[in-house]
């Protein structure tokens, strides 16, 4: 028997480098045009068929360009890519584990500046929620759930899968116990601090997220000996104490990492963070000056649902 000639129980295929990618993003369940530009990255410098082993390519690799082709995407407005360079979009999304077929939840995301990015990247095989306050909540809720129904019907293309969750602040859901992979929130937790709501928030974050899901958190950073006291009407908090509204809602803090991190961010401004970039509260005053400073110092934190603990088995 040539045991070198069989596919049963075979450890490794022979294969070229564009066919092994393109039957693995054919497993992923990936579109035809991200398909195409795997295969042909997969093909720069290989003309002549292989017999060389070939190592699998990753999940992560199909979704880093799944990443770069919405995040280069027309359909993004020009002010929102101009502030790629302070939120590190494909960065962010990487540490938080998203992949193009999970159910992900964005908290509150304002305009849509991060919808434009989960909502067609979940189009095809995920399903891109957005969590929006409900018009009661004031009027900047409502302008903000407005504007991000009115640009999602504009765009079928790639906006047309998207789902609407209302919530109230105080008591809030966003969906069944367990069906969603990714809770997303970016600086948001200040506002909740301010409003007495963030613990019934993070409750809410791990009622809806299946055991093993991840909620990612982005916030303005104080400075890790600052109080809450004095720093909670000023937009930024220290990490301390989201960590510790994240823990007590039954979370397990998995890393931190410094992708957001603005060193040039004093955090002593006048009108608070809102002195900085991207809202510049005391418009032409000294204008130039929080510019050059750029967008706050953040926070950028993950955490882990824990799995339900295995009952124990009784011996006999």
């Amino acid at each position: 028997m040539n045991r070198g000639t069989g596919t049963a129980g075979m450890g490794a295929v022979r294969v070229g480098a564009p066919l092994a990618a393109l039957l693995l993003a054919a497993c992923l369940g990936m579109p035809a045009s991200a398909m195409a530009q795997v295969a042909s990255a997969a093909s720069a410098g290989q003309d002549q068929p292989t017999d060389e082993l070939v190592p699998p390519t990753s999940a992560n690799d199909f979704t880093s360009a799944q990443l770069d082709s919405v995040i280069a995407g027309s359909w993004r407005s020009p002010a929102n890519t101009a502030r790629d360079v302070y939120r590190h979009p494909k960065a962010t999304l990487q540490f938080f584990g998203i992949r193009p077929d999970q159910t992900v939840i964005e908290i509150t995301p304002g305009g849509g500046w991060y919808s434009e990015i989960l909502a067609p990247l979940l189009h095809d095989n995920g399903h891109y929620i957005a969590a929006v306050q409900a018009p009661a909540g004031g009027d900047e809720a409502r302008r903000d759930g407005d504007a991000l129904h009115q640009k999602f019907a504009a765009d079928p293309a790639h906006y047309g899968k998207a789902k609407f969750v209302e919530f109230d602040p105080k008591a809030p859901v966003f969906g069944a116990p367990g069906s969603a992979d990714l809770v997303l929130t970016f600086r948001n937790v200040h506002n909740w601090v301010m409003a007495d709501t963030a613990p019934a928030m993070f409750k809410a974050f791990f009622a809806v997220l299946r055991p093993g899901g991840v909620l990612g958190v982005v916030d303005h950073r104080a400075d890790d000996n600052a109080s809450l006291a004095t720093v909670k009407q000023s937009g930024y908090l220290p990490t301390r104490y989201v960590v510790k509204l994240a823990t007590e809602a039954g979370f397990t803090l998995d890393e931190s990492n410094e992708i957001n991190a603005n060193p040039k961010d004093t955090k002593d401004y006048p009108k608070g963070v809102w002195t900085l970039p991207p809202t510049l509260t005391l418009g032409e005053q000294d204008k130039a000056k929080y510019q050059a400073i750029g967008e706050s110092d953040r926070m950028t934190l993950r955490f882990v649902k824990p799995s339900a603990p295995v009952p124990a088995t009784s011996t006999p």
